[in-house]
């Protein structure tokens, strides 16, 4: 296997190519042992850097590949754990200090894609969340009525559902009742 800034080192044109080059990024499912084939003979400027482009977006699949492999991937979680903090934190202020607090559009849509998940979005602060909704207006409200409508709808038909499910099922019905127009 070519080296990959050989490989884009040749594409670009910084390097003399040979005639042709082999490539073995991504095998094919149908022929795993044949690689993928680039001829470089007789190619014009445009479709050089048609081919530059399509080459360096598949040696960036392949490095974001190669790193969620090797577990960098993992900061990723703590990014939404901190995310998670920040979220109740935006709606323990609403309830306590109002004149401190200020709305933040993506606390916000946080709170109203986890508020069924118990783990993310503990009791306590569901309940505050309640309070929050009630003030809630315009398309927000609307879409949470909506997803909450649907969450109950698609889980009232299974007979066998976990205790976490079965939360879930509450809580979408308490924000239906909650937000919905009579």
């Amino acid at each position: 296997m070519l080296s990959t800034e050989y490989l884009f080192a040749t594409l670009c044109g910084l390097t003399a190519p040979p005639p042709l080059l082999y490539v073995t990024l991504f095998p094919c499912p149908l022929h795993p042992y044949d690689p993928l084939r680039l001829d470089m003979r007789g190619l014009k400027l445009k479709e050089r850097r048609v081919l530059e482009r399509k080459m360096k977006k598949i040696l960036k699949k392949e490095e974001k590949r190669r790193k969620k492999e090797e577990g960098i991937g993992e900061e990723k979680q703590e990014d939404q754990s901190k995310a998670a903090e920040r979220a109740l934190e935006y709606l323990k202020c609403w309830s306590e200090t109002r004149a401190e607090w200020r709305f933040k559009k993506i606390r916000q849509t946080w709170l109203l894609q986890h508020m069924y998940d118990a783990e993310k979005v503990p009791d306590a602060s569901f309940s505050i969340m309640l309070a929050y909704l009630e003030n809630l207006r315009g398309a927000a409200r609307d879409v949470t009525v909506l997803q909450a409508e649907s969450v109950v709808k698609e889980d009232k038909g299974n007979s066998s559902q976990s205790a976490d499910e079965q939360k879930r099922i509450q809580r979408a019905l308490e924000v239906v009742r909650l937000l919905a127009v009579d």
